[in-house]
């Protein structure tokens, strides 16, 4: 009896917070109303946001009377808990508008969603006939899941719920000890590269409209476009080196961003992820220019731009494009996998394996080498630099980052097998499945709006681990089930003796 009533203590502040995602999320959803201001002739499609809108604000209310009288502070598979339903509603709900205004089946809206929640940019939208409130619908779902949905409600909250709902979501770190402080922070930052890439972008001469989508698709890492050819369509350096500049920042975790901010350069330089972005970059760059892209492209300004720009935005898992690949050869096609597998920064709001624990496993490498040419009593030192902290590497740290990359691949591999089980070339496979898992956006032509159903629910699935820390999501879906199972066990035997 003790166990169920401390579980309905924390499952009652478990729906509370979820209560709150749903309040604020049905405010995010009112947001695109705002075009109505330009495009007045929009009015007739406000109701597919009104309506939606409305019943996740109105559930929200209803969760949050479940609020408990004291702050209860919640694990992290709580978190996961909390993640995993909030994010799935919300992600259902905002489907809504692209059938009621695009006219998409339900399942292929829920794709759209989820792609946009996920900041992965793979779309089934023809956007060329799109109205513009849908497309910044688009943008704005990738601007919010970018910040992430946990991020804004941390923002609102107080007390310490917060921290297992991050580290859910893969962003246990924080700018400042205080959770909330910490999240409008990040907040702020977020806000000022959005505004400020909106600026840049419509100097650099798109229109208002599209730089304001881009600018959000691009510091949230989404790759969500206004026009068919992505940034391709403009055909213009200065909006290219506008686009790369928000990539990288993008990609930068939380913490290395606000020392940025702060002029600590010495701690940004002493970062791994830093320091192998800064490796990476330049070199599959070349790579590209030199086996792929001098042969395509005759003119070497051109090469050189599509280079540089198509391996930033898979190794920073945007999405953004600025040709196709149709044309590309094995081993184009094999590096820009490559990137997508390895990804963006921790506790940023890119996907992928992710850069520190590509660097970890880079730095585990040089170590066990290296003892072959040490006495064997030598003791030594493994620490690697993580924020302003030096951090020592245990053998726990090592395994639980051996266990999530081997899960990864894993998922990997057999979602390759499901594309491949559908029809799709082996090359295609892997190409869009590490684009999907990755939450990249980039495509070969896989992902289409009459892709077969199991194409399709594979790549919803892939882009909602890749979203997340999906160890623990997994772990929470287990202590789901195991708590379900413990009250209706209980329930069952009141009945019995009864």
């Amino acid at each position: 009896m003790q166990e169920k009533h401390y579980l309905k203590i924390r499952y009652a502040a478990i729906l509370s917070s979820i209560g709150m995602i749903f309040m604020l999320s049905g405010g995010v959803m009112m947001t695109p109303l705002l075009i109505l201001f330009s495009n007045p002739e929009e009015v007739s499609n406000a109701w597919a946001f009104c309506l939606p809108a409305g019943y996740l604000a109105l559930l929200g209310i209803v969760l949050r009377r479940f609020k408990p009288s004291s702050d209860i502070t919640l694990s992290v598979q709580e978190g996961g808990v909390i993640v995993l339903i909030s994010w799935v509603t919300v992600i259902l709900f905002s489907a809504w508008p692209f059938v009621s205004i695009s006219g998409l089946p339900y399942s292929r809206a829920v794709f759209e969603s989820m792609s946009g929640w996920t900041t992965t940019g793979l779309s089934v939208v023809d956007v060329s006939v799109s109205g513009p409130m849908v497309l910044l619908w688009r943008s704005i779902i990738q601007l919010a899941g970018g910040a992430g949905l946990a991020i804004i409600m941390m923002s609102a909250i107080t007390g310490p719920t917060g921290v297992g709902i991050s580290s859910a979501e893969g962003r246990s770190d924080q700018l400042v000890p205080h959770v909330r402080q910490s999240a409008r922070l990040v907040l702020i930052i977020y806000t000022c590269y959005a505004a400020a890439g909106s600026l840049a972008y419509w100097a650099a001469g798109m229109s208002f409209f599209d730089a304001v989508n881009h600018s959000f698709a691009a510091v949230s890492t989404g790759g969500f476009s206004t026009r068919p050819e992505s940034i391709g369509y403009w055909n213009s350096a200065v909006v290219e080196a506008v686009t790369l500049t928000l990539m990288v920042l993008g990609n930068l975790s939380f913490v290395t961003a606000w020392f940025l901010w702060r002029g600590k350069l010495g701690l940004v330089v002493k970062n791994g992820e830093v320091r192998l972005q800064a490796f990476l970059i330049p070199l599959s760059a070349a790579a590209a220019f030199l086996f792929t892209c001098q042969a395509l492209y005759p003119q070497l300004g051109k090469s050189l731009r599509v280079a540089v720009f198509e391996t930033v935005s898979a190794l920073t898992t945007t999405g953004f494009s600025t040709v196709g690949y149709g044309n590309w050869n094995s081993f184009g096609i094999c590096l820009m996998i490559c990137l997508m597998l390895i990804g963006g920064g921790t506790c940023s709001t890119a996907g992928g394996i992710k850069q520190f624990r590509i660097y970890l496993l880079y730095k585990l490498l040089l170590w066990d080498l290296g003892r072959y040419f040490m006495p064997r009593t030598t003791v030594v030192e493994r620490h690697i630099w993580e924020g302003s902290r030096r951090v020592f590497v245990d053998d726990a740290r090592v395994r639980q980052v051996a266990v999530f990359v081997f899960l990864y691949l894993a998922i990997y591999g057999l979602g390759v097998m499901v594309l491949c089980a559908c029809g799709y070339s082996l090359s295609n496979s892997l190409f869009e499945f590490a684009s999907s898992l990755g939450t990249v956006g980039l495509s070969v032509g896989v992902t289409t709006v009459g892709m077969p159903d199991i194409a399709l629910w594979a790549e919803i699935l892939a882009m909602f681990l890749g979203r997340f820390e999906f160890i623990v999501l997994i772990v929470s879906l287990i202590k789901l089930g195991k708590d379900a199972r413990l009250m209706t066990s209980r329930l069952g035997g009141k009945h019995g003796r009864i």
